[in-house]
């Protein structure tokens, strides 16, 4: 049933908003500290993720994970962990509220509760360039979930093997040799790598479209902690018409792992100090 607007309906849209986290108080990160260690370091593994399937890598806490595009658009979901911690680990719902809808230089990954401590910085990213287009999308977004076996059951009544979420649940039980069941239980919301996404004006739907990525773009994290990185290869490619699908053409994305000598003065973050008794 369609409502009349009350006589205040323009004056009440009107209110202004507030942003709910001001971030002037965040600690900022050292860029310039960072771009001058990048620039020391060295090549140390490459791990290739193919199309449709998911790897796992290890950076150690002061060194670089360089994601790149090598043959064509494709776009990577990406779960972090603390490397000997599987408890903490990315928490896009905060990392959303702290940096916005699509993260890029300067903005952090955060762990989740209680932890809540940056788990990575990123510090270049060649898609900087692309902002916000007319359609309201950008890129490397933290609102989507990741592609998944149960929402395909529920909305198309098939199942599908190879989404994002099963491809980052075999990575997982493989790297540390868990049941897939168990496995499962650690995957969680993603970094889209890539991804261009947004929200429609007219419906507040969750949009993609082609990524703008092209072979040799990159995405550069600098790793705040010791870090176990899954990444899965999109089974929609760039996108730009379905995703969970075996027809998009799909392309093989690169985890390189750039070692480095810690920045001058630079520790891994403590965990958040909240003492945790939530008032008791």
């Amino acid at each position: 049933m369609t409502r009349t607007p009350p006589p205040d309906a323009e004056s009440r849209r009107a209110v202004r908003p507030v942003i709910c986290y001001p971030t002037e108080t965040l600690p900022q990160p050292p860029l310039d500290l960072y771009a001058a260690s990048l620039a020391a370091a060295t090549h140390a593994e490459t791990v290739r993720v193919p199309p449709r399937e998911a790897r796992a890598v290890e950076i150690p806490a002061g060194s670089f994970l360089r994601i790149r595009s090598v043959e064509g658009p494709q776009v990577g979901d990406l779960n972090l962990f603390a490397r000997d911690d599987l408890s903490e680990r990315f928490y896009s719902g905060k990392t959303r509220a702290l940096h916005g809808t699509h993260l890029t230089t300067g903005d952090r990954l955060w762990s989740g509760f209680p932890h809540l401590r940056p788990m990575a910085t990123v510090v270049e990213d060649t898609l900087e360039w692309y902002g916000i287009d007319a359609f309201g999308g950008s890129v490397h977004d933290v609102i989507g979930t990741r592609c998944d076996p149960y929402t395909g059951r529920l909305l198309n009544g098939t199942d599908y093997h190879h989404c994002c979420h099963s491809n980052l649940t075999r990575a997982l039980s493989e790297a540390r040799g868990l049941p897939p069941h168990e496995a499962e239980m650690h995957v969680h919301d993603v970094l889209n790598v890539f991804m261009c996404t947004g929200f429609t004006r007219d419906t507040g739907q969750y949009f993609m479209k082609a990524s703008p990525v092209r072979p040799g773009d990159h995405l550069t994290l600098f790793a705040e902690i010791d870090l176990l990185a899954l990444l899965s290869a999109c089974p929609g490619g760039d996108c730009g018409s379905e995703h969970s699908s075996d027809t998009a053409p799909c392309h093989p994305l690169d985890m390189e792992v750039w070692a480095a000598s810690p920045p001058e003065g630079w520790a891994p973050p403590e965990r958040n100090g909240y003492d945790r008794s939530h008032g008791t």
